[in-house]
């Protein structure tokens, strides 16, 4: 395909909404088309299992229902909008992809097998180039959703978002342990440090992963001409 595909992973609060609107500015200032999406959801109908997901209304199919429907939601996310784009030539940001349903869904205890066979039928052979985990301690980042709770007066946690600390911090071992095991797409980033550290560390695994094909704008400055 002509455009190029990215994924952001990391746990509840990882900052990962934040960093992917900044790699938005950064890509387009160096002449890039770019599309930023969700999972689940991203296209009307996965927008719809979206709802029933994390309103938690589906919990009682179990892991194992939720898995399927996490898988239904990708499928039509990557039908309707991923691919589409990437076949257009644009560069596609993606907040959540199958890693998340590995790791949320694995946690749960779902067979790997199981999960694998779903994720084979749903991506369709679409897969990211890179994906960026940005990385935080669980506690630290419970911490920031109930802030911005707080900030935007909404309705508390998701079906996800209210599980216990242990869960969490299980959960992001299991991306930890999935970045070591393949690693050749991984970006590891302390997602602890300040949002430009966070920027600046992203922004350079993506420099290092597209270096044959992307260029930084470059603009002159009393030093000489710098990278934007």
């Amino acid at each position: 395909m002509l455009g190029h595909f990215i994924t952001f992973e990391g746990g509840e609060g990882a900052g990962k909404s934040t960093q992917i609107e900044r790699l938005k500015t950064f890509l387009e200032s160096c002449g890039q088309s770019v599309i930023v999406t969700r999972e689940p959801g991203g296209s009307p109908g996965a927008e719809k299992i979206r709802t029933l997901l994390l309103s938690g209304e589906a919990r009682e199919l179990g892991p194992r229902g939720e898995a399927m429907l996490f898988a239904a939601a990708r499928a039509d996310h990557v039908d309707t909008k991923i691919k589409p784009a990437l076949e257009r030539g644009d560069w596609v940001l993606c907040d959540r992809y199958a890693d998340s349903t590995r790791v949320y869904q694995g946690e749960a205890g779902v067979d790997t097998d199981y999960l694998r066979l779903l994720e084979t039928a749903a991506v369709a052979g679409v897969r990211p180039e890179l994906t960026v985990l940005i990385d935080v301690p669980a506690k630290l980042g419970l911490g920031r959703v109930a802030s911005r709770a707080r900030e935007e007066n909404s309705d508390g946690p998701d079906r996800f978002e209210e599980e216990a600390l242990a869960v969490h911090e299980r959960r992001r071992q299991l991306f930890l342990d999935l970045a070591n095991e393949e690693s050749y797409r991984f970006a590891v980033i302390d997602g602890t440090e300040d949002p430009d550290r966070v920027e600046r560390a992203v922004r350079d695994a993506v420099l290092k992963a597209f270096s044959s094909t992307l260029k930084p704008v470059r603009h002159e400055s009393e030093h000489g001409a710098e990278p934007v």
